[in-house]
C-alpha cells in the first residue's frame, strides 16, 4: 500500500471529531489573529464563561450565563493546592460558553474551531446543536461549525468538558501513577478558509548533511466542495524572511472528500544550508500557497530544522555524531493549576531542563505535551521522545482505536519539529499485545518515514516490533542491552523518593544513585543513553508517591527548584558552557546518621581543594574508582577527622591547575537572607500569561536553608492576580508562586513579607498584546 493511499485509509474519525489541522501560531509569535491570504485564524482563549456544574439548557443560544465565571484559556476546572489534596475534587462535568461575531471576510468560507487540549472529554455545541464527543485529553481536535453559524449576528460556542476518569479513554482504565486535572487547558482558536484549503503540510529534508541537500514537502490539500478548476500548490523555503528556494505542482480538479490528498512539492540542490543541532538550533519555514491562476487562495507555513537523527547499534547519532543521551522524563503537570498553565510557563520548563540541569533529551511522559515546550526544544537545542498517552492498562477494542487515533494526532501535529527524535507507540509499561503494537508501530511509520520507533516496556523478554528497545530498568547494575538499538527510559525514581526537607545522606545517596547509573550507560556504546525518572516532583493519587497526592522522585521539587541531584546533571556539561560546583549536601555537622561524615561534590573541574573556618583540610580529584566512564565524575571526600574546628565551608574548584569558581556554605546555622525571584520582568496584558516567582531562604552566602519553613505573606498591587498559596509556607527552605496578568497594562508590584527577614519587592510590566478579533 502506498503512503498517500495508507493516509487516506486510516482517517477514522472519533467521535464525530475531525482532526485538528495544527494550523497554529508560528512559534514564538505574539498571539494574536492570523491573517495569511485565504485563511484567518482567531484566537479564542478570553471571554470564556464557566460553570463547574452541568446546567440544563446551558447549550442554548439565548440562555443567560452572566452569573457563570468570567475565565480565560488555559483554564483548570478548579485551583488545588499543591499537596494534601483529592483528585475527585477535579472529576466533574463542567460547562464552557464563548460567545463570538464572525468577521466579514468569514462570509462565504468554510469554519471550524480548533481545541489544542482539553481534559478528558469534550461534548461541543454550536448556537444549541451537538457537534459531537472527542474523546482524549492530550490530543487536538477540531469540529466544522459552517452550517450552524449566523454569518450576521452573534453565535455561541458551548462545551461540556467531562475531567473524570473514564475507563474508555486512554491513559485510564485501571490506575495511573500520575493526575490529569480537568479544564480547557490549552488554547483554543476559530479557524476560517477557503472550501478547498491546505490542512497539514509534512517538510521533510533530504541529504541534510551533503553540499547540496534537498527537501520534500506534503502539502495535504482538503476538497471539501467541488473544485472544477486547475490549481497550484506553490512552496518556499525561508530562511527568516529571505527566500532561500521555490517550486509548484499543478494540481487537477477534484470533487469533495472526506479525507486531505497529500501532494509533494520537492526542492532540489540547495545551498548555504545550516544544519540544526543541540548547538546550533537554525531553523527554517516552509510556506505552501494554493493558487488558482494568480489568485492565493490559501497559505499556510511551518518551522523545522535541517538535521539527521538515527539510533544505532553504536548509539544515537546526529549529524553523523554520536552523542551519549542524558536526559530526565517530564510531567507537564504544575501546582495549584494542574496542567493548566499557558505557553510562556511552558516553555520555560525545557529551558530549565536544557540551561540549567544541562539535559540533552527530555521524554515527554506519558502523553503529547504543549505545542510551547516543543517549539522550545527546537530553540534551545533539546532532543525528545514523544509518546502517546497511556500508564500499563490497554482497554478493549474502541479504547485501542482511540489510542491509535493519538498516534496519528501526535505525529500529525509534531511531525515539523526538529527536536524529536523518536516516536513512543507504545502504552507506557504494558504487556505485549501483537496486534495492538503492530498497528501503531505501522501507522507511526506510514505517517512519518524519517523517523524510528519506540515503545516504553519494563521487562526485556518484551516483543520487540520497534526500531529502538526503550526500557524502564530500576535496578542496579542495569541489565545489559539486549538490542543494538538500546535506550533506558526510567530509572531510579520511585525507588528512591527525596524530598529537598531530607536528611544529607538521603540526599546525597540519590544523587549517587543517578550518578551511578549514568557511568554504567557512559561503559558500552549500545547504550544510546538513559533519560532518568524525572526532571519535577509531580501530583499522584493516594495510592502512589508519598501519601500526599506526590510523587517526590524529581531532581527538582514540585515548584522546579533543584535538589541536590539536579547538580549531578548540570555538571557533565562542558566547562567552556558553564563551570558547575554543586555540593550533594547541606553544611551541617550533625544531620547524618553519626555526624557528617561523606562529602560529595559534582563538578566538571578536574581538581577541588576544601576549605573549613579558612584553613585547608582537604586536596581531592574525581572519584574515579567508583565512576570510571563518567566524563566528570562527582568528587567524594571522606571527610573522618578533618573537622579541627566547626566553621564556614569553602570549596574551591580548578580545572589545570587554575582556580575557576569558588563556593561558600556557611557553619553558622542561621537564615539570614530572604530572596524573592521573578523567571520574568515583563508579562503580556492577555489574562493568562504567567511567569514563577522563587521564594528562597539562604545563608550569608546564598545556599539554601533547608529547614526554613517560614509563612510568607504575598501582597500584590498592579494587574495581575497571585496563583498559589498565600500565604505560602517554604518547604526544604524555599517555594514559588506564579503571577498571572490580567487584561489590562500597568506595573505590578509584589511585596513578599517575611515575619524575621524583612520584605522583599518584585516588579513586573503587563504591556500590551494583541486584542482577540472575535
Amino acid at each position: 500500500m502506498d503512503r498517500r493511499r495508507f493516509l487516506q485509509q486510516t482517517g477514522t474519525l472519533i467521535a464525530g471529531a475531525a482532526l485538528a489541522p495544527y494550523a497554529l501560531p508560528e512559534a514564538g509569535a505574539q498571539p494574536g489573529a492570523s491573517t495569511a491570504v485565504g485563511r484567518l485564524v482567531l484566537p479564542m482563549n478570553r471571554k470564556w464563561r464557566y460553570s463547574r456544574k452541568f446546567v440544563e439548557g446551558g447549550h442554548a443560544r439565548d440562555f443567560d450565563d452572566s452569573g457563570f465565571d468570567r475565565v480565560v484559556i488555559p483554564h483548570t476546572n478548579v485551583p488545588l493546592p499543591w499537596h494534601g489534596f483529592d483528585e475527585k475534587t477535579y472529576e466533574f462535568v463542567s460547562l464552557y460558553r464563548r460567545r463570538f461575531k464572525l468577521p466579514a471576510e468569514a462570509r462565504g468560507k468554510r469554519v471550524f474551531v480548533d481545541f489544542e487540549g482539553v481534559m478528558t472529554a469534550s461534548t461541543v455545541w454550536i448556537n444549541g446543536v451537538r457537534l459531537g464527543e472527542y474523546k482524549g485529553g492530550y490530543t487536538p481536535f477540531s469540529f466544522e461549525l459552517t452550517s450552524h453559524l449566523d454569518f450576521d449576528g452573534e453565535n455561541v460556542l458551548s462545551v461540556d468538558v467531562d475531567s473524570s476518569e473514564r475507563p474508555d479513554i486512554p491513559p485510564f482504565g485501571y490506575e495511573i501513577d500520575y493526575l490529569t486535572f480537568g479544564g480547557i487547558y490549552r488554547e483554543v482558536s476559530l479557524r476560517v478558509v477557503p472550501a478547498t484549503f491546505i490542512e497539514n503540510i509534512f517538510v521533510r529534508p533530504r541529504n541534510a548533511l551533503s553540499a547540496s541537500p534537498g527537501v520534500d514537502v506534503d502539502c495535504f490539500v482538503q476538497h471539501l466542495e467541488v473544485s472544477p478548476d486547475a490549481l497550484t500548490i506553490e512552496v518556499e523555503l525561508l530562511d527568516g524572511g529571505r527566500v532561500v528556494a521555490k517550486a509548484s505542482q499543478p494540481l487537477p480538479p477534484s470533487g469533495p472528500a472526506s479525507e486531505p490528498v497529500a501532494h509533494t512539492v520537492h526542492l532540489e540542490n540547495l545551498s548555504g544550508i545550516r544544519v540544526w543541532s543541540m548547538e546550533q538550533r537554525n531553523l527554517y519555514s516552509t510556506r505552501a500557497r494554493l493558487r488558482r491562476g494568480t489568485q492565493v487562495l490559501d497559505e499556510d507555513s511551518r518551522r523545522f530544522g535541517f538535521r539527521e537523527a538515527q539510533f544505532t547499534d553504536h548509539g544515537f547519532e546526529l549529524n553523523g555524531k554520536v552523542i551519549k543521551l542524558r536526559g530526565l522524563d517530564r510531567h507537564q503537570t504544575f501546582p495549584f493549576v494542574g496542567q493548566a498553565m499557558p505557553g510562556r510557563a511552558q516553555r520555560r520548563d525545557a529551558q530549565i531542563l536544557r540551561n540549567q540541569l544541562k539535559c540533552n533529551v527530555v521524554r515527554t511522559s506519558h502523553y503529547p505535551q504543549s505545542r510551547h515546550f516543543l517549539d522550545a526544544c527546537d530553540e534551545v537545542g533539546l532532543l525528545v521522545l514523544e509518546e502517546i498517552p497511556g500508564w500499563q492498562h490497554i482497554g478493549d477494542a474502541a479504547w485501542k482505536q482511540i489510542s491509535v487515533d493519538n498516534v496519528r494526532r501526535m505525529i500529525r501535529r509534531d511531525w515539523n519539529h526538529p527536536s524529536i527524535i523518536l516516536w513512543g507507540v507504545r502504552i507506557n509499561e504494558s504487556r505485549d499485545d501483537h496486534d495492538f503494537y503492530t498497528r501503531t508501530n505501522a501507522l507511526a511509520h506510514q505517517l512519518d518515514p524519517t523517523r524510528q520507533t519506540g515503545g516504553i516496556r519494563y521487562f526485556q523478554e518484551s516483543e520487540f516490533l520497534e526500531d529502538v528497545f526503550t526500557m524502564n530498568d530500576f535496578g542496579f547494575p542495569l541489565k545489559p542491552p539486549k538490542y543494538p538499538r538500546y535506550l533506558n527510559t526510567e530509572f531510579v525514581g520511585h525507588t528512591y523518593p527525596t524530598k529537598t526537607i531530607d536528611q544529607v545522606e538521603r540526599l546525597t545517596e540519590h544523587t549517587l544513585r543517578h550518578a551511578r547509573i549514568h557511568d554504567q550507560l557512559a561503559s558500552d556504546p549500545q547504550y544510546a543513553g538513559g533519560i532518568g525518572w524525572c526532571a519535577f516532583d509531580y501530583n499522584t493519587h493516594g495510592n502512589f508517591g508519598s501519601g500526599d497526592r506526590v510523587c517526590y522522585h524529581g531532581v527538582t521539587d514540585i515548584f522546579r527548584e533543584p535538589k541536590p541531584a539536579a547538580g549531578f546533571y548540570k555538571s557533565q556539561c562542558d566547562p567552556a558552557e558553564e563551570i558547575v560546583l554543586e555540593p550533594a549536601f547541606h553544611w551541617a555537622r550533625g544531620d547524618a546518621s553519626v555526624g557528617f561524615s561523606k562529602a560529595v561534590v559534582c563538578s566538571n573541574c578536574d581538581h577541588l581543594k576544601f576549605y573549613i573556618d579558612d584553613k585547608l583540610v582537604a586536596e581531592v580529584d574525581p572519584d574515579r574508582k567508583q565512576f570510571a566512564h563518567l566524563r566528570y565524575a562527582p568528587f567524594v571526600l571522606e571527610m573522618g577527622e578533618l573537622f579541627h574546628k566547626w566553621g564556614d565551608l569553602r570549596l574551591d574548584g580548578f580545572i589545570q591547575g587554575k582556580q575557576v569558581i569558588s563556593k561558600r556554605l556557611s557553619g553558622a546555622g542561621i537564615d539570614t537572607k530572604f530572596m524573592l525571584l521573578a523567571d520574568d520582568a515583563e508579562l503580556i496584558a492577555d489574562g493568562a500569561d504567567s511567569t514563577r516567582v522563587v521564594l528562597r531562604v539562604t545563608d550569608e552566602f546564598g545556599a539554601v536553608q533547608p529547614f526554613a519553613n517560614d509563612a510568607i505573606e504575598l501582597e500584590v498591587e498592579g494587574p495581575a492576580e497571585i496563583i498559589g498559596d498565600n500565604p505560602f509556607s517554604l518547604i526544604g527552605g524555599t517555594g514559588a508562586v506564579w503571577i498571572r496578568a490580567q487584561e489590562k497594562v500597568g506595573k505590578v508590584r509584589l511585596n513578599a513579607i517575611h515575619p524575621r527577614l524583612g520584605t522583599q519587592l518584585a516588579e513586573i510590566e503587563i504591556v500590551a498584546g494583541a486584542a482577540e478579533t472575535v
